[in-house]
């Protein structure tokens, strides 16, 4: 059974080449600072799970994750976006609140338990910022999205998912008002910096800037 610190490896490693697929490995660097550690520590981890057949390691070239490995990571995910569902809708939480606390959470081992969970919560497939929750056998099932900054004047959206959910940032977004949910509509787009005035929920306007509007995303 793999370690907490495994665990959160693995989960870093998915999330890393899931952002950015094109690449063939994912690099140590970008490991250690997604981790806040040192490079040397990392490669002494990739080394470990190696061994455990949980990622393929090949030194200047990057880590892919094994099957094995992959499903621990998804597992893993999947127990920290349930407990953020129930930290939400039973505990009160705000979305800016939760993310710590399922951190450690999501280390729990009882397949039985998360099972009870999900039921409880009525097996939702959504997290509080939007992001699917796999399945017990890994599964996960990707909406259909487009960024808020792809949308043209006149073009109207719901905003179902956040792709940066720091506690700033999710701060900011309360403060303007945009919450899972929402009724958009982009107005205009500034020349000058690319920034977009918005309608929200038909009864009030901001302006926000380009890089937050590419930290959304809405479905039609």
């Amino acid at each position: 059974m793999p370690s907490h610190t495994e665990e959160n490896y693995l989960k870093a490693i998915y999330k890393l080449a899931e952002a950015e697929p094109e690449q063939a490995g994912v690099s140590t660097n970008r490991i250690a600072a997604a981790l806040d550690t040192r490079a040397a520590s990392v490669t002494d981890m990739l080394r470990r799970l190696s061994e455990k057949g949980l990622l393929a390691y090949e030194r200047y070239r990057g880590v892919q994750l094994t099957d094995e490995g992959q499903k621990v990571a998804l597992l893993t995910i999947r127990k920290h976006r349930l407990w953020e569902v129930f930290l939400v809708q039973q505990l009160g939480f705000h979305w800016d609140e939760v993310h710590e606390v399922a951190e450690e959470l999501e280390h729990v081992q009882s397949p039985l338990l998360m099972r009870r969970l999900d039921a409880f919560l009525g097996f939702p497939a959504l997290d509080p910022h939007g992001d699917p929750i796999p399945g017990e056998d890994g599964a996960i099932r990707r909406p259909s999205h487009r960024l808020l900054a792809d949308l043209c004047p006149g073009e109207r959206g719901v905003l179902a998912a956040v792709k940066n959910t720091s506690v700033p940032f999710l701060q900011y977004l309360n403060k303007v008002g945009l919450q899972l949910g929402a009724h958009l509509e982009v107005l205009d787009k500034i020349e000058f910096d690319h920034s977009c005035e918005l309608r929200i929920n038909q009864d009030r306007t901001t302006l926000i800037s380009a890089e937050v509007s590419r930290n959304l995303f809405v479905t039609e």
